[in-house]
């Protein structure tokens, strides 16, 4: 099972280190707020990936992937919160007064996952690739190693982002930051809505 455990936690690392919408909003929060603020939100992405991967594993996965029309609907549905949240990060205050803007919360983390086709795919794969279904002894072997990786790589991009605020000081450089990676967001809810099919 070590091999397994292994695995699963290398895979959790490939998925959950590279660039997503998850991973953007939380280097924002962390230029933003500071890396404390990400904890909700962050907290709320690994909880709703964790809850996401048990529904999969029990079948209802099965059920949503095969049925093409709810998938779609749920691919606008994600579309639409993730350029809300990139209009949002790219029309915030330019300043660092964290206690005036708008952070993002553990409920949109854990909204996200949900509505987020990179974490279906990974999810589903995920659920296929280590047969997860197989049993709950397996599932929680796979998810425990997940969970501790996942939080921690998304964890890193908001402290990250932390870490650079230092360089975005002037107002101005922090509203294009702002803009920068709000634009981002938009730029990829759009290419999840129309052009990923």
């Amino acid at each position: 099972m070590t091999a397994f455990v292994i695995a699963a936690a290398l895979y959790a690392f490939s998925m959950s280190i590279t660039p997503g919408p998850t991973n953007i909003i939380m280097m924002t929060t962390g230029v933003n707020h500071g890396f404390r603020n990400t904890l909700p939100f962050a907290t709320g992405a690994a909880t709703g990936f964790t809850v996401l991967v048990f529904v999969v594993a029990l079948g209802f996965g099965s059920m949503l992937s095969e049925n093409k029309q709810v998938m779609e609907m749920m691919g606008y549905a994600g579309a639409v919160m993730i350029s809300y949240m990139g209009y949002k990060i790219a029309f915030s205050e330019g300043n660092m007064k964290t206690e005036e803007t708008e952070r993002p919360s553990f409920m949109q983390g854990a909204i996200l996952q949900w509505v987020n086709p990179k974490s279906w795919i990974a999810c589903i794969a995920g659920v296929g690739a280590f047969n997860l279904s197989e049993s709950l002894e397996r599932l929680l072997y796979y998810i425990v190693p997940y969970m501790i990786v996942g939080y921690a790589c998304v964890l890193a991009w908001g402290y990250a982002g932390s870490k650079i605020s230092g360089f975005l000081k002037s107002d101005n450089n922090l509203k294009y930051f702002n803009y920068v990676m709000g634009g981002s967001l938009v730029i990829v809810a759009l290419y999840l809505a129309f052009m990923d099919k």
